[in-house]
């Protein structure tokens, strides 16, 4: 038997390597602020318009480099400091990118001159746990592993469970509905988040939700905020629903022969009717990376690997289901004999990323598809890279069908251009036919905005455009982002 837990808490100066994007020569670096961006710095005591500050949150883990850097940052440290930030801002007419760990994968955190970056990842402190409610009350800059730390002190859990658990924020969750491992079993951010204190465009706060379980009072403005990336109002509060922690978790690895029969297996444990808290998928080129960054062999093993986790108290049995559903695609199943080693088999999954941008610059992709259609997306994801001479790497969330295929390309290659581009819009357009979707999680930012039309259809996008203007009339927030 091997016990459940969410990853430590971090050390925040140990993981700046992570959230710190490419280093990157800004030729705009000492561009003078127009006279409203000034303004706005000028009268803010928490704004600075140093260039190393600004070139610090230009943008984010996507790949993405702006072409200049914002104006200036807003540091914010309370809620106070939002909302004086937004009243400037509106009353100047000064568009504002909200910013949290900087680790957002869709450039939805990009900001250029012209903007205003405003910072909360300071704001990121715990301000309440009821271990009776089973409740937690955060700032949006508390790490998402700090939360589960303080969340274990009492036998509880937060469920949404990035591989970048570690070095994401709470509000960077909230902002893109982020979902992660355990997501397919204990849904994704929207599905505990009871309810948030949120900064309009004018600086007037909103307080949506409650601390109940139930509620139906008024239209949903709580899930309307949840996944909507910063456009309309800036999350300062969140209240997150905590779980109790499995009382039994089990561990199985599976290796295959390629990646299409680990799509297959993983597609015969979802028709088996069985509910793993984890099940993971990464192929061969990604196993590869890992090995090569962390001294580890999995690609030795297999073309392929499956991550399996049940839990509870049957979670035994579970697994004996799990591994009598993937036996005919399987070259081996080893099922882990020890906490440690079932960790050791988790970390190898969250390597991933840090893995590959030790290669190069790299774009996540972030499409999903029907559980039943995995096989036939990595399929498709080859003929994509062959076909474009693009190199795909390609992890998924396997129990939801949500594919991460991953290009990397060298530091100087652009990805909204060329063929890493044409590789991002077959990546979509593959999904689209499959009956799947553009992003599973990461959201539409900046780099996944032209195709949003094309799979909502013009009226959804027309009624979000008006939803937009009723938040936000001035249009200052994160424009040109989802939508």
């Amino acid at each position: 038997m091997t016990m459940a837990g969410p990853a430590s808490t971090p050390d925040r100066h140990d993981t700046e390597s992570h959230t710190m994007p490419l280093q990157t020569e800004y030729p705009t670096a000492e561009a003078t602020a127009s006279s409203a961006t000034a303004a706005v710095l000028a009268a803010h005591p928490r704004a600075t318009s140093d260039p190393q500050a600004r070139a610090a949150v230009a943008t984010d883990r996507s790949g993405y480099v702006p072409a200049t850097l914002p104006d200036g940052v807003v540091r914010a440290e309370s809620a106070d400091d939002v909302i004086e930030a937004l009243r400037l801002a509106h009353a100047h007419n000064v568009p504002v990118v909200p910013r949290g760990a900087g680790t957002g994968l869709a450039a939805g955190a990009s900001a250029h001159a012209g903007q205003i970056v405003v910072d909360v990842s300071g704001m990121d402190r715990i301000l309440e746990i009821d271990p009776v409610e089973m409740i937690a009350v955060v700032q949006p800059g508390v790490l998402n592993a700090e939360v589960n730390a303080a969340a274990a002190e009492h036998g509880l859990f937060y469920a949404p469970d990035p591989a970048s658990t570690a070095i994401c924020s709470i509000g960077g969750n909230i902002a893109t509905n982020a979902g992660g491992m355990w997501c397919a079993k204990y849904g994704v951010t929207r599905e505990s988040v009871l309810g948030l204190t949120v900064v309009l465009a004018d600086g007037r706060v909103v307080r949506t939700g409650r601390r109940t379980i139930k509620g139906v009072t008024g239209y949903d403005l709580n899930a309307l905020f949840i996944g909507s990336e910063g456009t309309l109002g800036i999350v300062v509060e969140a209240t997150l629903r905590l779980r109790p922690r499995p009382i039994r978790t089990e561990t199985l690895a599976a290796y295959f022969d390629d990646i299409e029969a680990a799509g297959l297996a993983a597609s015969a444990i979802t028709a088996a009717r069985i509910q793993p808290s984890i099940l993971e998928l990464m192929d061969g080129p990604t196993l590869g990376a890992v090995d090569r960054a962390e001294g580890t062999h999995h690609r030795e093993l297999g073309g392929a690997f499956l991550l399996a986790q049940t839990d509870g108290y049957g979670a035994h049995l579970e697994l004996d289901e799990i591994a009598r559903a993937i036996e005919p695609y399987a070259s081996s199943v080893h099922r882990a004999g020890s906490a440690e080693e079932a960790e050791a088999l988790v970390k190898a999954r969250r390597d991933a990323i840090p893995s590959l941008e030790k290669l190069g610059r790299v774009s996540i992709g972030d499409i999903a598809v029907p559980r039943n259609r995995l096989a036939e997306a990595f399929t498709g994801l080859e003929e994509i890279s062959a076909r474009t001479g693009v190199p795909i790497f390609s992890v998924a969330h396997a129990a939801d069908g949500n594919l991460h295929p991953m290009i990397v390309v060298d530091p100087d290659t652009s990805i909204t251009e060329g063929p890493a581009k044409e590789a991002l819009g077959d990546m979509f357009h593959l999904a689209q036919g499959l009956g799947g979707t553009l992003t599973g999680e990461h959201g539409v930012g900046l780099l996944k905005r032209q195709w949003v039309e094309e799979e909502v259809g013009e009226i959804s996008r027309s009624l979000q455009g008006a939803i937009k203007a009723a938040f936000d009339p001035t249009g200052i927030l994160n424009p040109g982002k989802a939508i």
